[in-house]
């Protein structure tokens, strides 16, 4: 099994970033890595600070912009 991951700057976003993994441990480690770069990108960036509450509101942002298909090769 093969996975495509497409994953989306925002939900208007006509380029999203598409990738490809062999593994899905690899479409986790990927998908995790990315997610908190985003999310920390947001808050480093963020004019104020940011609660706890805010991060994770943050974090399902960012998984509601990831599509995963999966199929055989």
């Amino acid at each position: 099994m093969s996975f495509k991951v497409t994953y989306a700057i925002d939900t208007l976003d006509t380029s999203p970033e598409v990738k490809f993994f062999d593994r899905f441990n690899e479409v986790e480690d990927y998908l995790s890595e990315e997610v908190e770069r985003r999310v920390q990108w947001t808050v480093d960036h963020s004019q104020t600070s940011i609660s706890e509450e805010e991060r994770q509101t943050l974090e399902e942002i960012e998984h509601s912009l990831i599509t995963i298909e999966q199929f055989q090769e």
